[in-house]
């Protein structure tokens, strides 16, 4: 455990925890206005390792492994430069995820008293990256919470994968919602719906909430499971074999047509993977790859979900480096499986010759094997209606992770009524079991001021839930005039861009940044060498893959892609770099925002004073945990030369 002293200066010079005792002093004198108190879950509603494991999982797979396998081989133009990709993707996320683990694991740090000995500690809390940020980018204040946070809360959903539930929901149905116009309202009806559900759902109930993300996650990896199995099966020349496919791929930019036959995905194993086929015929452009690389990390991303709730999870020093580890490497293999699997069945020539021909790979996969050209096409639709219930359990698990990222945005005072949206409440499930149960010993819910940390019903930050449902049903409304395939493609585009490279180089580059600092100044820097509760193997690598890769895609995503591309506007129905401009812009909203804040203060002539301060216990391990947090915002009359200070 990190328990080493900081030098003079680092940002804390007096005890800023609260003892017990402090702690029921300030629930007595609690003050509704400018105080919450933020109580973490209790023993028994702490997340195990399961759950860590499954929210991995559920999160990392959704629309990604169904989707972008098709636009990865039309990208690159070869079956094996497409598989290094998916290769390479998995080795660049595991150092992105050990970044995570480093600092997540050690951040924040607090000044305690133990023993009569003052000493710094690591609590870890939840936030995720925000609280990584706030680490390591102190000043000037409330900057880096407002360029985050104001990026995260607009940005941080997926409502792209929330439309291609409602693109999936409809082909299941029978419908066409990839070239009926008419089918647009219905889409969007649908994105709503289940934005809608997953939000009701966390608010009604945490432990139903987590419950149902860990059922989606088995059924997921059953799921991929069952896809690999499939394609190796019909690989073996035996059974599951194709009969009666005989089709012409259409195409709209006047590329001759490649017709698809039964003896072609029956010979495709073979054909795919022969030595001196695999890398034929590869694309050259770089705009091409950049954006293989860019959807193929977006849909590995996952690992990040437990950090952004790390203060509701029981031991987490040893919990997540196994879990999170073990939920990564496990969804690496099943998508390096899985794509093997499918070109064990669909000839390359699906996609290599069509680039238009992008809109799932597993439907394909199902409709070769199972299916026939005259027939219903029933197998796609079935494996349709399973991408649906793949990409609702996506939504679901973020919906719960997000808003808690949310919450701990607005206890920095950043947000109009940041204090509403900083509480959580007793979830009306837990109230009504207390009421129909009515036992001695039933737990009671927290009101205002309490502090029951052993003994309370379950909370949900309901404020919080609704507020990231507002901003994901925003999004949708923006791109509604969008062609929903459009909608789809831009909206994760946009997220993978933000979230994944934006986010992904600040960290790792503010991790080397400690590193370096701790290396040239010793103690009498940043120190974080000895100060940090987890060390991967191979320090420093991980950064330094995370931050250049995560750097290289930044900005070689302006590169333009070229004619055939299926990256080109007239495939994905926008230009190359709208995608890089809105994300880059997107650092300037919350600069803006933060001006804002500092001409709000000097209008006022009032400075907003922001205090969190935990009550913290060692958990059974020893290690310290936060169990409560006092939350105050309060508006401080400043002096004349304290003005000139804030300008």
């Amino acid at each position: 455990m990190a328990d080493e002293n900081e030098p003079v200066g680092d940002g804390i010079t007096a005890l800023d925890t609260l003892t017990r005792e402090q702690l029921e002093q300030a629930a007595a004198k609690y003050n509704e206005d400018k105080q919450r108190f933020d109580v973490a879950p209790t023993a028994k509603q702490l997340l195990g390792p399961f759950t860590v494991f499954c929210l991995v999982l559920n999160r990392t797979i959704g629309s990604g492994i169904f989707t972008v396998p098709p636009k990865v081989l039309s990208g690159t133009g070869s079956v094996g430069a497409a598989l290094i990709i998916w290769s390479f993707s998995g080795i660049i996320v595991m150092c992105g995820l050990l970044c995570w683990l480093e600092l997540g694991l050690s951040i924040p740090f607090h000044l305690i008293s133990e023993d009569g000995t003052m000493r710094k500690v690591s609590t870890p809390r939840s936030g995720g990256e925000k609280n990584f940020l706030e680490y390591i980018f102190k000043k000037p204040p409330f900057f880096i919470t407002s360029v985050y946070g104001i990026m995260f809360i607009i940005l941080g959903n997926i409502s792209g994968n929330a439309v291609a539930f409602g693109i999936y929901v409809l082909i299941a149905a029978g419908c066409d919602p990839i070239s009926d116009p008419l089918q647009r309202g219905p889409v969007i009806g649908l994105a709503i719906g289940a934005l809608t559900v997953c939000a009701s759902l966390h608010i009604f109930s945490r432990r139903g909430g987590i419950l149902v993300n860990n059922m989606f996650a088995v059924v997921k990896v059953a799921m991929l499971l069952v896809i690999a199995i499939l394609g190796f099966v019909h690989a073996g020349r035996t059974h599951l074999q194709s009969s009666g496919i005989n089709e012409s791929l259409d195409s709209t930019l006047n590329i001759t047509n490649q017709n698809i036959t039964s003896a072609m995905i029956n010979t495709a194993m073979r054909h795919n993977f022969d030595l001196d086929m695999s890398f034929s015929h590869p694309r050259h452009d770089v705009g091409s790859y950049v954006d293989s690389f860019l959807v193929v990390i977006y849909s590995y991303t996952g690992f990040e979900q437990p950090f952004y709730v790390l203060s509701e999870v029981a031991r987490p020093r040893r919990v997540f480096p196994m879990y999170t580890l073990l939920g990564m490497t496990t969804a690496v293999l099943l998508y390096v499986l899985v794509n093997v699997s499918y070109l064990c069945v669909v000839p390359k020539e699906a996609y290599t010759t069509i680039p238009m021909n992008t809109i799932d790979m597993a439907g394909a996969f199902f409709h070769d094997i199972f299916d026939s050209t005259n027939g219903d096409h029933m197998a796609r639709r079935v494996m349709s209606g399973l991408i649906a219930v793949s990409i609702f359990g996506n939504i679901l698990v973020l919906t719960f992770t997000a808003a808690r990222v949310k919450q701990e945005i607005a206890k920095e005072g950043i947000l109009p009524f940041s204090l509403f949206f900083a509480t959580g409440h007793t979830t009306p499930w837990a109230w009504l079991q207390s009421r129909w149960r009515r036992e001695s010993n039933m737990p009671t819910a927290l009101k205002p001021g309490d502090i029951d940390i052993d003994d309370h019903l379950e909370q949900s930050p309901m404020a919080a839930l609704t507020l990231h449902w507002f901003t994901s049903v925003l999004l949708i409304a923006v791109t509604s005039m969008l062609r929903p395939t459009t909608a789809y493609s831009f909206l994760i585009s946009l997220y993978s861009y933000v979230n994944v490279s934006v986010i992904g180089f600040l960290v790792a580059g503010g991790l080397l940044y400690l590193k370096l600092d701790s290396y040239l100044r010793g103690c009498m820097g940043r120190n974080w060498v000895n100060k940090v509760s987890f060390k991967p193997w191979l320090d420093p690598l991980h950064a330094v893959v995370y931050f250049f890769a995560m750097g290289f895609f930044l900005f070689a995503a302006f590169a333009k892609p070229t004619k055939g591309s299926p990256y080109v506007k007239d495939i994905v129905g926008y230009w190359w770099f709208l995608v890089p401009a809105i994300g880059l812009s997107s650092l300037l909203w919350g600069m803006v925002w933060w001006l804002g804040l500092k001409g709000i203060e000097w209008n006022r002539r009032r400075r907003l004073d922001v205090r969190r301060t935990p009550y913290i216990e060692k958990d059974g391990d020893g290690n310290y945990v936060q169990k409560v947090e006092l939350v105050e915002h309060e508006w401080l009359a400043v002096v004349d030369s304290e003005l000139h200070e804030m300008t």
